[in-house]
């Protein structure tokens, strides 16, 4: 049972290992396209410095949409997207590379939720790797070789069993055999 069993951990254990890979080559893509936003925005640094010129709390995440997902039976969360909502500006007072800088952090909010949807499936396929990696170890180092060393002893139990068996048959046999022989010894003797 453990050896039929064995086979599908190291596969489950293989596709999780395979898929952190993969969801963190995805979390590295998103983070260095946000580096990248991040580069791009440099620039307009200088300008969020003057007073009063970016209002706050005009980008506020107004809803993170999530759905949920299944690899070798670990549910994990998927990132869908998310929505944003500005606040009220005066558009007269307000300079108008507002609006650009907001599309630009929206952007660069967005790429941090989902590294972070990304590392919560890192996380949870991390834990379930753990365990699978803890029951292959289980079963190829302590199951199995406990199990076949029982195996052996009771082959050589049984072993010892069918020769005592044949051994008490023999003498059976032969007690048998001598009671016969004096019996028959005895019916001559009273003739």
């Amino acid at each position: 049972m453990y050896r039929r069993y064995l086979p599908t951990l190291t596969l489950k254990k293989q596709q999780l290992q395979a898929e952190i890979r993969t969801i963190e080559a995805q979390a590295r893509a998103v983070r260095e396209e946000r580096a990248a936003l991040e580069a791009g925005f440099s620039s307009w640094i200088a300008v969020f410095s003057e007073k009063d010129a970016f209002p706050s709390g005009i980008i506020k995440v107004s809803n993170i949409r999530k759905g949920n997902g299944n690899i070798a039976g670990v549910d994990i969360p998927t990132f869908e997207g998310a929505d944003f909502s500005r606040g009220d500006y005066d558009l007269y007072t307000t300079p108008l590379w507002v609006d650009i800088a907001a599309n630009h952090m929206e952007r660069a909010m967005l790429l941090d939720l989902e590294a972070e949807v990304l590392d919560e499936q890192v996380r949870l396929l991390g834990i379930e790797l753990l365990a699978t990696t803890q029951r292959v170890n289980l079963f190829e180092k302590v199951k199995i070789p406990e199990t076949e060393e029982n195996i052996k002893k009771i082959s050589i139990y049984m072993a010892d069993q069918q020769v005592s068996a044949v051994v008490r048959s023999k003498i059976s046999k032969r007690k048998i055999a001598l009671r016969d022989a004096e019996g028959s010894e005895r019916q001559v003797e009273s003739l």
